[in-house]
């Protein structure tokens, strides 16, 4: 059962059991080609394979198998249509993630354990099926089923607005002149500055983060017209979100990855440590990375990087934007707890989309294909969308303000501009100096040796050029 994360095709899978006793470093032997990039850590495991481990196929058939004879031979079945509607569907669900996580194929991660990951591509794959049912409903028919989830949704609920009086100190107000600020002090400050520090884990790049944190923030100066929730004071956006919550999010997260990528990755059986302190930090150590890439994006390396990078930022807007609309097409309260469940799932998925996208990337096989988990989050944001423009198009359909308007237009034609000249003609200016030279290269070579044949040397006023003294053997003087 595969344990590490993924090396060459020819190597051994890190992690993968080895007799006892052998210790395994992950390094290929002298003269053998490296299935390790450069970016990526050494681990070194002594390959102890336990209990643990093992993926008990078997007694996860058997519990299964026990539990539902239980409920068929032991159990009445109550006359109660909805209940027992979302029962079986509540058990359909539990049957599928047991079939997942048991026989699904591996990801990119290995720890706290493969099930895990497993079990939330399985859970990716349920969010993308009931997506598909709202999508196929009508739009009442749609915040109606919710109710079946909570009776207390389907039901329209008003946007709060966070702007208004943006005063950062009202004189006014002699008891708390600073009340604005204290308002604005929710629960969703740490939120953001959580977010931001998870988000940075993923995606790895400080460069990266900051371009999504401040473009988001131009989203909501441009939505708010749609969208009253997005109506913040000036210091709310570039002050508390950029600066504060998002900036120290991404500090702390850069700070992390700092120490993730320096850190040694020795791994030991729990039972071939002998103390107890050993132990304990072998099992804190179970809930970090098993090894550790580094990303290097290089988004101008490349025009395939370059649309790759600004599809990662395009889909993480889009995620982001998602989060407010939904909540405002389906009647979802900020506070309501199925807001916070689509949040952690994407935390724990959006760590192994990224990676499986950066690999889909940095693999030079051009038929590779995308990672099953990245395929799910895209179609997972896509199908988000389509439910926000069928349930509300008359919002979406809303006309941005002529100002906001150019601004986007000229951003699109300045990156698009750019993108041109740094892929396209800057390359073939780049060629064309080359050729050139190349030419007026040859042309000397052959101009000095035409010269030689008819036996005049360079006197002692003609200095013999950069090409002619290599080819003496001598060092060429600028």
């Amino acid at each position: 059962m595969r344990r590490g994360e993924r090396r060459g095709a020819g190597g051994p899978r890190p992690g993968s059991p080895v007799p006892v006793g052998k210790a395994s470093l992950e390094e290929p032997p002298d003269g053998a080609p490296s299935g390790r990039r450069s970016t990526e850590s050494e681990v070194y495991d002594d390959g102890t394979n336990t209990f643990f481990w093992r993926a008990h196929t078997l007694t996860v058939l058997f519990i299964l198998t026990c539990v539902l004879g239980y409920v068929t031979l032991l159990e009445e079945t109550p006359q109660d249509t909805a209940y027992n509607t979302k029962r079986g569907i509540v058990a359909s669900i539990l049957v599928f993630l047991c079939f997942g996580v048991t026989q699904a194929k591996d990801g990119p991660f290995s720890r706290p354990h493969p099930a895990y990951w497993r079990f939330w591509l399985c859970v990716s794959v349920v969010y993308e099926l009931f997506l598909i049912f709202i999508l196929f409903q009508t739009v009442q028919d749609g915040r109606q089923f919710l109710k079946y989830v909570d009776p207390r949704l389907g039901v329209p609920l008003p946007e709060r607005d966070y702007g208004g009086n943006c005063l950062i100190y009202d004189a006014d107000n002699e008891t708390d002149p600073f009340h604005n600020v204290w308002d604005k002090l929710d629960g969703f400050v740490p939120a953001h500055f959580l977010g931001w520090y998870l988000k940075t884990l993923m995606i790895r790049d400080w460069w990266t983060c900051t371009i999504v944190s401040v473009m988001f923030e131009f989203l909501e100066y441009s939505l708010e017209h749609q969208l009253p929730n997005f109506s913040e004071c000036w210091w709310d956006h570039w002050i508390m979100d950029v600066l504060i919550c998002n900036g120290l999010g991404i500090y702390c997260g850069m700070k992390t990855l700092e120490w993730l990528s320096l850190k040694t990755y020795k791994w030991q059986g729990l039972w071939n440590i002998p103390t107890y302190k050993g132990k304990m930090k072998r099992i804190a150590f179970q809930f970090t990375p098993y090894s550790w890439v580094r990303f290097e994006w290089k988004p101008a390396s490349s025009l395939r990087r370059w649309l790759a990078v600004c599809g990662i930022i395009l889909v993480f807007l889009l995620a982001e934007l998602n989060t407010f609309y939904l909540k405002f097409v389906l009647w979802l309260p900020p506070e309501h707890y199925l807001v916070l469940l689509r949040l952690v799932f994407f935390v724990n998925v959006g760590g192994v989309a990224m990676r499986e996208i950066y690999d889909f990337m940095d693999d030079p096989k051009p038929h590779k294909k995308l990672g099953q988990q990245a395929w799910l989050v895209a179609a997972i944001t896509a199908t988000e969308l389509l439910i926000v423009v069928k349930y509300d198009p008359h919002t979406l359909t809303l006309s941005l303000p002529f100002y906001i308007a150019q601004c986007w237009t000229l951003g699109s034609v300045l990156v698009f501009t750019w993108t041109v000249w740094r892929f396209f003609l800057r390359d073939i200016t780049l060629r064309y100096k080359e050729t050139r030279r190349q030419k007026q290269q040859s042309g000397g070579d052959k101009g000095s040796a035409e010269g030689n044949t008819d036996g005049t040397l360079p006197g002692p006023d003609v200095p013999t050029g950069p090409v002619e003294a290599e080819r003496e053997g001598a060092p060429a003087l600028d």
